[in-house]
């Protein structure tokens, strides 16, 4: 039986870190499923399409990982897809405490997956999307923290909303 993990997040950008735990997580399972969630109380910059393209270019030299997004609990996206795992990316212990109840309410709705944690490579432990979106709303550089195609499709946004 094929063994399908999910990623999931919002990966408004995707950053280095998430690309750590693509890189090391699809090395465990015979097929990753980065999984977009659509959070209605994120106020996302980039759309679920634009995102699923990005996502999908940067991870295409992977020829385990799929890239797809879905709404409501995230127990039934796992059941639908048939996956045994759910896999997280740990940066600092108060990543644990959020993570840790997550995983135990997710066990309660639905104890057929199991859900691991992978701690961020030290290198992208300080990086998260929201502080990506804020550096560059300031002009900060970003080129440390998201790979280049991301770069780019965030200045067009700026560009973009500094222009409306």
């Amino acid at each position: 039986m094929k063994r399908i993990c999910i990623y999931p997040g919002s990966f408004d950008p995707i950053t280095y870190g998430h690309m750590d735990i693509i890189a090391r997580a699809r090395g465990l399972f015979d097929e990753l499923v980065v999984a977009i969630a659509h959070n209605i109380r994120k106020n996302s910059l980039f759309t679920i399409s634009e995102r699923i393209e990005m996502i999908s270019e940067l991870t295409g030299k992977f020829g385990n990982v799929t890239v797809d997004a879905f709404d409501g609990l995230l127990v039934d996206y796992v059941r639908k897809r048939n996956a045994c795992c759910v896999v997280r990316g740990l940066r600092a212990f108060s990543d644990f405490e959020y993570e840790f109840q997550m995983a135990l309410t997710n066990r309660k709705l639905n104890d057929s997956f199991e859900t691991i944690f992978l701690m961020t490579h030290e290198n992208y432990s300080f990086i998260s999307s929201s502080l990506v979106k804020e550096l560059i709303e300031f002009g900060g550089d970003i080129s440390a923290f998201v790979p280049e195609p991301v770069e780019h499709r965030l200045k067009e946004k700026l560009y973009v909303h500094r222009e409306q």
